[in-house]
């Protein structure tokens, strides 16, 4: 028997492979409705607004990205696993697709600005715990930036490479990879 948790759940998988698949223009609680096997009207019972449908998929993919990171530091406190949490193409992937849809929906602005804080404030968090704060002087970079700096870096690898740019990434990832070396404790 299918509970109302399976068919949310389904709904918001469907959602969010459409996104990943053929970008948010594609979800629709129609379509969502029509690739999950089920009648739109049982879309918007759980989700009254293509809003909510986003707003929950976003949601549900930003508490497990917070949970994969606190996992990932609770087995491997390292600079590494800092840069490889940055650095995986789905989660990027979609947050990309949430970022060019926050441009046309202010409630998903909103909703990125305050779960990006929280996940941004976590990797602070673990970089001051792993960095040797005193490779970094007065006037450098602060944890916090730092971690914007690793995501930018890592966005633009995925971007670049989803579209089939390559060049100069090697290098880039090899220059982030010595550096936080360089900036990790000893």
């Amino acid at each position: 028997m299918t509970t109302a948790r399976d068919k949310k759940t389904l709904i918001l998988d469907t959602a969010e492979k459409l996104m990943l698949d053929e970008g948010y223009a594609a979800v629709s609680t129609r379509r969502v409705a029509k690739e999950a096997g089920l009648k739109p009207p049982l879309v918007h019972y759980y989700f009254p607004t293509t809003d909510d449908l986003f707003i929950a998929v976003y949601r549900r993919a930003a508490e497990h990205e917070l949970e994969k990171l606190n996992e990932a530091l609770a087995s491997q406190p390292s600079l590494q696993t800092l840069w490889s949490f940055a650095g995986h193409s789905d989660r990027i992937a979609l947050a990309l697709e949430f970022m060019a849809l926050a441009n046309h929906r202010k409630v998903i602005q909103e909703e990125i600005a305050r779960s990006t804080e929280l996940v941004r404030r976590r990797q602070a968090e673990a970089l001051t715990e792993l960095l040797d704060l005193d490779t970094i002087k007065p006037g450098d970079c602060s944890t916090t930036g730092i971690t914007v700096l690793l995501s930018g870096v890592a966005r633009a690898l995925v971007m670049e490479n989803g579209v089939g740019i390559s060049l100069g990434h090697a290098e880039a990832a090899a220059f982030v990879e010595w550096w936080l070396a360089h900036l990790g404790k000893r």
